[in-house]
């Protein structure tokens, strides 16, 4: 199974059948948040099972809580060859606002928009029908040309990403043994251009907490009391502006324990991408980057720890002016992790520094909202550099390797249950405008997208 020549030049003949199946797929209306969908979601698990089996799967719907899974199973045909699980998702996101649809959301086409450009139009174009057809495209090339696949292959599908995933961890425990392999493939994030291919090695975690400190047993009048009792909004005033020292630092004890720095050549790699702060920041009306000194905006938003405070509010906030020291103070403030940072560590870092803040005759309550540990994949794994060639074989560009700000849950999940490493490789593209009106997947995304796979399947089993 070493020729890809023909397994490419199948999926080229393949694309306007490709094509027609994401189509049938994206006209069902799998919005997994409304009840009234119920019927669509279970339409869509079944329909990516019937479709697996013509691809020469063992696929079955598995039925959860709430909407179902879809598994399937398909044999290398090569023993000992590795063993993948694809992830991928079938529900969608809401439409609305309706009105701001140019095109009716569950009739997709493909739009020529100049230059030679051609878009996919619809609701779960990009997020994530189309990436995960990418696929299972690939895998049909594969097997009408070799009769088989050159790794063993584990897919799954859900039904709940878009809200909240609550079956997924019991239903991930109730099957760990048939759904574990030597490591997961994730197709939901996006390249850093259209012209280049990007693999994510991290995401980042995170640590929520609100805090409520209390003073006096009630709002007090100003001129009585002001200067002589505790205001709680200037004690959180205190603690928020603490949080940092004058370089940008996060100043809680233990903090940076487990954050790395990010290896030199990856940095430079960052570098070469041509993204200052000026860009970054301007696309929302700044030009100032925060955060510690001397790093790159995408350092800072890829692979360095943040305390951010998300909310505050205290005291009278009416129309007009009352002249009162509130009884009360709140705020929330989310930490982002990297790296081998404990999330309860930092948890309880963040606790004690506050209480220490706190007067003997006032108190702190804490909330927590949450917690999870960063995802950093090695930058050097085997399975990460056979992926990064294969993509930068295929698209006009190499392929780079890049962080992520935010976190996928699943991704977390898979290393903590099932003791798998994620390689996450997705061909969406920033202005895809998925959970919003009008999203879009580039054709060329979907098509080469395919090709991808193809080229990444073989390198895996190399």
């Amino acid at each position: 199974m070493t020729d890809l020549t023909p397994v490419l030049e199948r999926a080229d003949k393949n694309l306007p059948s490709s094509l027609d199946n994401l189509f049938e797929l994206l006209r069902i209306k799998s919005i997994s948040t409304d009840k009234d969908y119920k019927a669509d979601c279970r339409k869509a698990a079944e329909w990516l099972a019937a479709y697996l089996k013509t691809v020469g799967f063992d696929a079955s719907v598995r039925d959860t809580p709430g909407h179902p899974m879809v598994v399937a199973h398909h044999e290398a045909a090569t023993p000992g060859a590795p063993h993948v699980l694809f992830y991928g998702h079938y529900d969608v996101q809401p439409v609305d606002p309706i009105e701001l649809w140019e095109n009716d959301p569950f009739a997709p086409s493909i739009k020529d928009v100049g230059d030679g450009r051609k878009i996919l139009t619809g609701r779960g174009t990009s997020d994530d029908k189309g990436q995960l057809m990418t696929f299972v495209e690939a895998c049909r090339a594969y097997n009408e040309i070799h009769g088989g696949l050159p790794v063993k292959i584990t897919i799954l599908f859900e039904g709940e990403e878009e809200s909240g995933s609550p079956s997924l961890k019991p239903f991930l425990e109730a099957n760990a043994a048939e759904l574990k392999a030597d490591y997961a493939l994730v197709c939901d994030t996006t390249m850093w251009d259209a012209e280049t291919p990007a693999i994510a090695a991290s995401l980042r975690g995170m640590v929520a907490e609100e805090i409520v400190i209390s003073a006096a047993d009630r709002d007090l009048h100003s001129g009585f009391f002001g200067g002589a009792a505790a205001n709680p909004i200037h004690i959180l005033a205190d603690v928020v502006a603490g949080l940092h020292d004058e370089t940008g630092r996060v100043t809680l004890e233990g903090f940076y324990e487990g954050v790395e720095e990010t290896p030199a050549n990856i940095k430079a790699s960052w570098d070469n991408l041509g993204s200052t702060a000026e860009n970054f920041l301007g696309e929302v009306g700044l030009s100032i980057p925060s955060g510690e000194r001397g790093r790159s905006v995408l350092e800072l938003t890829w692979a360095r720890p943040t305390a951010e405070v998300n909310g505050i509010w205290g005291g009278y906030t009416g129309p007009g002016f009352k002249t009162v020291i509130a009884a009360i103070a709140s705020a929330k403030i989310s930490f982002r992790l990297v790296g081998h940072q404990d999330p309860a560590a930092v948890r309880e870092s963040f606790r004690a520094y506050v209480r220490s803040k706190i007067p003997a005759d006032c108190s702190v309550e804490f909330h927590a909202h949450g917690g999870s540990p960063a995802i950093q994949l090695s930058y050097d794994s085997p399975v990460l550099t056979k992926a990064k060639n294969a993509l930068s074989d295929e698209w006009p560009k190499p392929a780079i390797v890049i962080g992520m700000g935010g976190s996928i849950p699943i991704v977390g999940d898979f290393q903590r249950m099932l003791g798998m490493e994620s390689l996450l490789v997705g061909f969406g593209l920033a202005d895809d405008r998925i959970h919003s009106p009008n999203e879009k997947y580039e054709y060329n995304s979907y098509h080469k997208g395919i090709r991808s796979w193809i080229r990444i399947l073989a390198a895996l089993a190399a």
